[in-house]
């Protein structure tokens, strides 16, 4: 039978440096754990916990915040002279069926309006 490894215990030192390693520019998280004789994965878990995966902040490369001009286009492009732009069709249902917050309840048949139905509305409840 073969001898049972025992699981190696890291400290958030350790943690925190073999992190470090792994984020490097042209390091790969497999050459680092290779490197420790880790599992790849467990190195991952440390990269996704803030207390190990810190990035040093160089003093001297903090960026002030500043604002940026920001100049919008009009929503919409007139339409080419001499085009004519039909205007848009209204909202229309074909049977309205609501129960108003006092109780009253307001059913209309055929096609209508929805506009014309929140104008009602607004008026019943006055």
């Amino acid at each position: 039978m073969s001898k049972r490894r025992k699981r190696r215990s890291w400290s958030d030192e350790e943690k925190r440096e073999i992190c470090a390693q792994a984020v490097l520019p042209g390091a790969s998280v497999a050459q680092v754990a290779r490197r420790y004789s880790a599992n790849a994965n467990m190195i991952h878990n440390w990269l996704k916990d803030p207390r190990f995966a810190r990035m040093p902040v160089d003093p001297g490369h903090v960026e002030e915040a500043s604002f940026v001009e920001l100049e919008l286009a009009p929503a919409a492009c007139p339409a080419p002279p001499g085009v004519v732009v039909p205007p848009p069709e209204p909202v229309c249902a074909s049977r309205v069926d609501m129960t108003l917050s006092d109780g009253r309840r307001v059913l209309i048949e055929g096609p209508t309006a929805l506009a014309a139905v929140m104008g009602l509305v607004q008026g019943l409840m006055e």
